[in-house]
């Protein structure tokens, strides 16, 4: 009798123990919230990728183009490209941080002017933002260092990306056609790397040797051999060439032209590539790789296109306020 009533025993702390793993598994396959800078909506919108549903939007940020998010994703970060006169007779812009689960702007802080793109870096520790107007980036500190930092980097800067370990900042100056090279330990400019004509947004490779420019004014991609610091291959896109990404694989660019009313996927080993009719002005670019999504925003319809990123094509749309301008990726939720 005792070793029957053992045998239940253990039998129950199995199947509780295998249910509980079940559902921690479901859990953490749950499919990411995707945070757009809705522009003249003057919002940040959540959206559930599960579903492609707007689910949050946080209000009382004119005008926000720029967003960012920490990689443990408990803030948002956020800024606009409105500026205004502060009382010194600077004109000054804000800084958003806000708390997603809470549902509300936790802080804000001044930033030297109207503020493009913004990117954190992979260590989490400071929020790099453009100023197109300026001629350099702005570096806030979110460790709690009240000091912001300005940078030189170039005419026009545009977007940031980090390498992984966090050492280097690659920044577009779309004014001057270069990238600036930057050690995040010391911030400063170490070079500066060829990115094509009129260098925007910005791609590392996955084995971070080479570096994806757009080129909006000539329709073109450029791909940058980082330690040369040359270009090495032009993509013609289209006219306005705008978003864009990498595949999850690193096999793949996505990207959008919206003058000629197309997403485009490039097969990067063999240059073969897909075009994909979205009307009208297809604009910004988010690459889902955890479902096989890449979201697609328009600059001159309040909607945002989700294309099946083996295919290319879409497969749903979803409705929103404003206009979707950058876009980031939560880190898995398991609501």
């Amino acid at each position: 009798m005792r070793k029957l009533e053992k045998n239940r025993m253990r039998n129950s702390i199995l199947a509780l123990t295998f249910s509980a793993t079940s559902f921690l598994s479901v859990a953490a396959m749950a499919e990411p919230y995707i945070y757009v800078a809705a522009g003249s909506a003057n919002k940040v919108l959540v959206i559930d990728s599960e579903n492609n549903q707007v689910v949050n939007e946080f209000g009382g940020i004119p005008n926000p183009h720029a967003l960012a998010i920490t990689p443990d994703g408990e803030y948002v970060i956020s800024a606009s490209l409105s500026a205004k006169e502060n009382e010194m007779g600077k004109m000054e812009g804000t800084l958003f941080v806000i708390h997603p689960e809470h549902g509300h702007i936790m802080s804000t802080r001044p930033l030297p002017g109207m503020v493009h793109h913004q990117a954190i870096l992979p260590s989490g520790r400071y929020v790099v933002s453009t100023h197109p107007t300026l001629g350099g980036v702005s570096i806030v500190d979110l460790d709690g260092s009240p000091e912001t930092k300005f940078l030189k980097t170039g005419s026009g800067p545009n977007y940031t990306v980090f390498l992984k370990d966090s050492s280097k900042a690659y920044i577009s100056n779309t004014g001057n056609a270069t990238i600036s090279e930057v050690d995040t330990a010391t911030w400063q400019v170490l070079r500066s790397i060829d990115g094509g004509p009129t260098p925007e947004h910005l791609a590392l490779s996955k084995d971070e040797s080479k570096l994806y420019s757009v080129n909006a004014k000539v329709g073109t991609v450029s791909e940058t051999d980082i330690q040369t610091g040359k270009v090495i291959r032009t993509f013609s896109i289209g006219k306005g060439s705008h978003g864009l990404d990498l595949s999850n694989d690193g096999k793949f660019i996505f990207t959008t032209s919206k003058k000629s009313s197309i997403a485009v996927k490039i097969n990067l080993e063999t240059e073969k590539r897909i075009e994909t009719q979205l009307t009208p002005s297809p604009y910004h670019l988010e690459a889902l790789a955890e479902t096989g999504k890449v979201y697609v925003s328009s600059s001159k319809s309040p909607k945002i296109w989700v294309l099946d990123a083996e295919t290319f094509k879409p497969v749903d749309e979803i409705v929103i306020s404003g206009e979707g301008h950058q876009m980031v990726i939560s880190p898995i939720h398991t609501d």
